[in-house]
Parts: structure tokens; C-alpha cells; sequence
């Protein structure tokens, strides 16, 4: 079992050594560009590094000037280019309803600069909104961020953003133009807001699934009592620890090679007994024994560092499900990736 995923700390690692390699100016014009976990991640990499080998630099760099030279710009303007195509072949009505959705998220970068601060700083921004403003914000963030922002509230206040989250069909053009003037110089957005086809019952579930079992309980048990067919429709889009055991073999082999062993021994502390069979079927000999005695050994754990590890192993069960490697399956009949 590795300890870390290769090929993604290897690209991870060539990507740092490119950026060493031309120069401050350079390398902060290429942060520019970047998602905040992806600056995170590569900052934390190039901090790591003390000493390259000139080989693995001019590898690097060979490999650069050869996936560079490879791309080459079609159109000028690619948004320009997907309007003018869309209306010849739709028509202007048809058109104009798949180019807010194809283009969303042009006109948010107010919201955007939200992903550059810490669960707390938001949340305390947030907390005093309407359920409406927050649910329309959070949207915008990614899963497991919008969980942390919301651990944050009173739990009354939460169940009540995410049963906005799970209804929420779109954002207005005067819903974001609101948000604005609520976020001030924070959410300093445009004047050309479109509506974004954000929110809905799979957002919903994503967040709750990173929330950990005991607000997950209470934000279902609040929400089935104001409406019983849409905690089902958000229990049927949700993929929880214990429904790993339903991944087959060759994904639960995918997600061992990206896990820690101290991780996993945690996470399984909290598993039940046919959880855990799954994964030393999914082992060699040698190893399941090693985690097996790692397990009896381990003392009484927390609950909260027991749901924390679970919580990151669906982590990279999602990212592994975005990659194609795996399948995954909810609460519900239908598969989802």
C-alpha cells in the first residue's frame, strides 16, 4: 500500500521545479492563474524541495517545451466563437438558454476571491445573512469548504442553508446583484450578471457528506421533517463511508494506493466488521495482517478523529471518481461519478 499517489506527487513536483526554474516575477504571474488549493499545494511542494538534479530539471523542461509546442490556439475568443456557433445552429431563444450555462461564472469574481479565505473568516462574514444570501454564496465554493464555512453556524442556521442549497434552481441576475451590496468590497461583482445554474439537491448532498455523521443526522432529520421526498432525493445523491463497501474491488484497490496506513487505521476504527473484511480481502496477506494488528493495538480514538480521516478518505474517493478511476454509487438505484 503507498503512502502517496506517484503520479500525482510526481507532476506535482515537476510543476514546482518548472516554476523555480523561471525566476519570482515569472512564477507569481503563473500563481495568478491558479486555484487557490492548487497555489496552496504547490507552494507547500516547492517548500519541501532542498536540491534537483540537473537531469530532472532538463527533463522537466523538455517536457514543457514539448506539451507546449503541441497546443495551439483555434479561435481568438473562445467565448465569442461558442455564441456566434450556438445561435447558427439553435437559433437566438435556444441559444441564449445553454450560453449562461456553458459560460457561468464569468461575471463572479467577487465570489470568487471567497476561496482565498479560511472557513472561519467567511463564516463569521456570512453568519448574521439571510439563509437565501448565504445558500446563493456557498454555492460558489467547493464542497468541502462550503462544509467547513457551515460547521461554523448554529445548527439551526445551518439546516436552514442547506435546505435553501437543496432547492436553490439558479441564481437571479438581482439575487447576485444583492450579493454584491451584502459582500461590499468583498463580492465587488459586474454589472452583466447572468444567471448561474448553481444549488440543487447534489450540491446539497456533496456538502453533507463532508459535514461528518453527526451533523449529517441532524441536517437530514431536520430537512425530512419540512419535506419528506427531498431528504430522499438528497439521501439518494450521497455517498457516506459506509458505502464503500459497495465499490468493487479494483476501487477499492485504486483508493488503498492513495491512502496512509495511520489514516486508514483511524477511519476503520469507526467501521463495521464487513467494512473492514473488504478491505483486507483487498490486500496482500502481509499487509492485512500488519493492519490488522495495527487496529487491535490502537487504542480508544475520538469520534471527531475518526469522522476527520473518514472525511478525507471520501475525499479521495471523489477525486478518484472524478478521474474515472472508480465508480461510485449513492443511496439510491442509479450510479453517479
Amino acid at each position: 500500500m503507498n503512502t502517496k499517489a506517484g503520479g500525482a506527487e510526481s507532476g506535482a513536483e515537476d510543476a514546482a521545479i518548472l516554476l523555480m526554474s523561471l525566476g519570482e516575477e515569472e512564477a507569481a504571474e503563473v500563481f495568478k492563474h491558479l486555484a487557490p488549493k492548487e497555489v496552496q499545494r504547490l507552494g507547500e511542494t516547492i517548500a519541501k524541495m532542498r536540491t534537483v538534479s540537473r537531469d530532472r530539471v532538463d527533463g522537466v523542461l523538455e517536457k514543457f517545451t514539448s506539451l507546449a509546442g503541441s497546443q495551439s490556439h483555434l479561435v481568438s475568443d473562445t467565448d465569442e466563437y461558442v455564441k456566434a456557433v450556438l445561435r447558427k445552429a439553435l437559433g437566438d431563444d435556444k441559444a441564449n438558454l445553454l450560453i449562461d450555462r456553458i459560460l457561468q461564472g464569468g461575471d463572479t469574481a467577487g465570489i470568487e476571491s471567497l476561496k482565498w479565505m479560511d472557513p472561519q473568516s467567511v463564516g463569521e462574514l456570512l453568519r448574521i445573512e439571510h439563509p437565501q444570501i448565504v445558500a446563493a454564496i456557498l454555492v460558489h465554493l467547493d464542497f468541502d469548504h462550503a462544509a467547513d464555512v457551515l460547521k461554523t453556524f448554529s445548527e439551526r442556521q445551518r439546516n436552514e442553508v442547506l435546505v435553501r442549497i437543496a432547492t436553490l434552481d439558479g441564481i437571479q441576475p438581482s439575487a447576485l446583484k444583492d450579493l454584491n451590496e451584502v459582500m461590499s468590497k468583498v463580492l465587488a461583482g459586474g454589472d452583466k450578471l447572468r444567471k448561474a445554474s448553481l444549488g440543487g439537491v447534489k450540491p446539497a448532498a456533496e456538502i453533507i457528506n463532508l459535514m461528518g455523521a453527526s451533523i449529517e443526522t441532524a441536517v437530514l432529520d431536520y430537512i425530512r421533517e419540512a419535506d419528506v421526498e427531498l431528504a430522499q432525493k438528497i439521501m439518494d445523491n450521497m455517498f457516506t463511508f459506509d458505502d464503500l463497501i459497495k465499490l468493487d474491488d479494483k476501487g477499492i484497490q485504486a483508493l488503498l494506493k492513495e491512502v496512509q496506513s495511520e489514516s486508514l487505521v483511524i477511519a476503520l476504527k469507526g467501521a463495521a466488521p464487513e467494512m473492514r473484511d473488504r478491505i483486507f480481502k483487498n490486500m496482500s496477506t502481509r499487509a492485512a495482517e500488519t493492519l490488522r494488528e495495527d487496529l487491535e493495538s490502537r487504542g480508544p480514538v475520538r469520534v471527531s478523529e475518526v469522522e476527520a480521516e473518514q472525511k478525507e478518505l471520501l475525499k479521495v474517493v471523489r477525486r478518484l471518481a472524478d478521474e474515472g478511476q472508480i465508480v461510485l454509487s449513492g443511496g439510491g438505484d442509479d450510479d453517479f461519478v
